[in-house]
């Protein structure tokens, strides 16, 4: 896959198929909103943490105990409650597609400056620099500028993992209800892209993620071509994610992917059916 090619609000990702892909980049200010409610949430996990810990300490005798902890222990639970400050966002980037609470209520998403899913240690990389983008604390000062230097919105984080933070945009092709309601003339599956080896476990998958593979691949032939690239996108993307296959980048392609996931997965359940 080739480089991203920034312009001033898009991110321009050429597919495999050498077809273009147009992710809006996310605006300051969204980006803002969604950091502020996450951190929220974390302040008062923190806080109640803290305050049920305190509560069990009055009521356990327990509260000289802490106060003449050896300071090892202290640095111990500064060490954690780092952690907790930059874990929250590396574990729900990674678990939830690219997003934490804040992305998903303002329609956010981190991925790869190729297009592909941030893997853990991408999430693990971009939110253990966030304490160096929030300086001075908490005010995101170097961050900001960072953001305002980049041409593809990055901050610091961001440009250590390779990421970007896009805004979901579902005009760029046609719903899934759009594309999946129309009968089916044709329920012959047919390949037409070179099969894509990977490694994974495709019976991890539900049958409704493969009915979903299925009905695309069925009706992929009456859209055009950059929306076609676009769905097998969308399609693909949330698999790649659930599945985390190992696969060669040089002879990726989606919908090569999605055919020969289907392939492996009806194959496999014939044998156990």
């Amino acid at each position: 896959m080739s480089a991203a090619v920034p312009t001033d609000e898009t991110l321009v990702i050429e597919t495999p198929e050498r077809v273009p892909l147009h992710f809006a980049l996310a605006s300051i200010g969204n980006r803002f909103l969604a950091c502020a409610f996450d951190h929220f949430l974390q302040v008062v996990v923190i806080l109640a943490v803290i305050l049920l810990f305190a509560w069990l300490g009055n009521a356990a005798g327990l509260y000289e105990r802490v106060k003449d902890a050896p300071k090892w222990l202290l640095a111990v639970a500064v060490v954690l409650l780092f952690l907790v400050w930059s874990g929250y966002f590396a574990l729900f980037e990674w678990a939830w597609n690219g997003q934490t609470p804040g992305k998903r209520w303002l329609r956010l998403r981190v991925i790869r400056e190729d297009g592909r899913p941030v893997t853990f240690w991408e999430a693990a990389a971009r939110n253990l620099v966030r304490i160096f983008d929030m300086e001075p604390f908490p005010f995101y000062s170097i961050g900001l500028v960072a953001v305002f230097v980049s041409s593809r919105d990055q901050r610091v984080g961001d440009m250590v993992a390779g990421t970007v933070v896009v805004r979901e945009r579902e005009a760029q092709a046609p719903s899934f209800d759009q594309v999946f309601s129309a009968p089916t003339s044709d329920a012959a599956l047919r390949r037409s892209f070179k099969p894509v080896p990977f490694t994974a476990n495709v019976q991890a998958l539900a049958e409704a993620e493969i009915e979903v593979v299925e009905a695309f691949l069925r009706r992929r032939w009456d859209l055009e071509e950059a929306p076609r690239q676009w769905m097998a996108w969308r399609v693909a993307t949330p698999i790649l994610y659930k599945l985390r296959p190992a696969f060669d980048p040089a002879e990726f392609t989606y919908e090569g992917f999605l055919e020969e996931l289907l392939h492996r997965y009806r194959a496999g359940h014939r044998f156990t059916d």
